[in-house]
């Protein structure tokens, strides 16, 4: 694994934020964090972020402990966003793109070639307070992917951004996962979930409750219906009886049909959440 957490601990007083935490986050892949508010995600993330120090367990990255060097080698978008509103824009993702480590003539380039991309390069001498909530996270997108960080931790990364801008947002994480970034996604758009994470991890009052690949998590709470396209149009639900598999229940179909397509009906991500919350884990 690229990122472990093992038997991570955290209390704040007699609060328990977080027991026995143990998640594995692949490398190359978008792992989301997920989780009703008030679960614990966002203490996760800023332990790992070494923002704060767990009261137990460990943090690994790369298969050692994490150490305060290693925060260079993330790059974490907050939930809560913060600009400096009267400085002008390249000037303050210059500022902060230095702070990552780049000198400013390597920050100006990677900035600038980021700007073009995102169609933004007129917003360069622009005062950030002239901007709206949208495009100043556009900004803070760019300058947390800026000095190409190995760990990429995206907080609600889409909100506030209309579909067109969230489409942007979601093919850029795709195109920096492609180039080998490992990404931690958390977010309560369970549709961005199943377009974008390969596994998931699932908080719940301060427990992991659910954690695996998102196909395998989907496929395990199936009901066992199925939908069939039928040669007049119809479309047919079907139900697996009792002793019953796929490839039985299509045999029978094809008795009386031909069949133009043939699919299980699996839960959303989102259904899936609102169950595993409810039961607490429990199945």
């Amino acid at each position: 694994m690229f990122l472990e957490t093992q038997h991570i601990e955290k209390s704040f007083g007699t609060y328990r934020a977080l027991d026995d935490i143990n998640i594995g986050v692949r490398e190359g892949t978008v792992f989301g964090l997920l989780g009703p508010n008030g679960a614990g995600k966002t203490t996760l993330i800023r332990l790992i972020n070494r923002i704060a120090r767990p009261d137990g367990g460990r943090i690994l990255l790369g298969g050692h402990e994490m150490t305060d060097d290693d925060v260079r080698q993330i790059g974490y978008l907050p939930e809560e966003r913060g600009l400096y509103k009267k400085m002008r824009v390249g000037e303050q993702a210059v500022y902060l793109a230095r702070l990552k480590g780049l000198s400013r003539a390597e920050a100006e380039r990677r900035l600038i070639r980021w700007f073009e991309r995102f169609g933004i390069e007129s917003w360069w001498k622009r005062p950030v307070e002239e901007l709206s909530k949208g495009m100043q996270q556009k900004v803070q997108f760019i300058v947390t992917v800026v000095h190409e960080p190995r760990l990429l931790i995206f907080d609600e990364p889409f909100s506030g951004f209309d579909p067109v801008n969230a489409t942007l947002l979601r093919d850029e994480i795709l195109r920096l996962k492609t180039g080998g970034a490992t990404v931690i996604l958390s977010t309560h758009n369970m549709a961005s979930v199943e377009e974008l994470c390969d596994d998931i991890a699932l908080i719940d009052k301060s427990h992991v409750v659910l954690s695996g690949g998102v196909g395998e998590i989907r496929r395990s709470f199936g009901k066992g219906e199925y939908e069939a396209v039928v040669d007049d149009g119809q479309t047919l639900r079907l139900a697996l009886q009792e002793g019953q598999n796929a490839n039985e229940l299509l045999r029978q179909l094809m008795t009386s049909h031909i069949i133009c397509s043939f699919r299980e009906l699996l839960p959303s991500m989102n259904d899936i959440f609102v169950e595993a919350v409810e039961k607490g884990g429990q199945r």
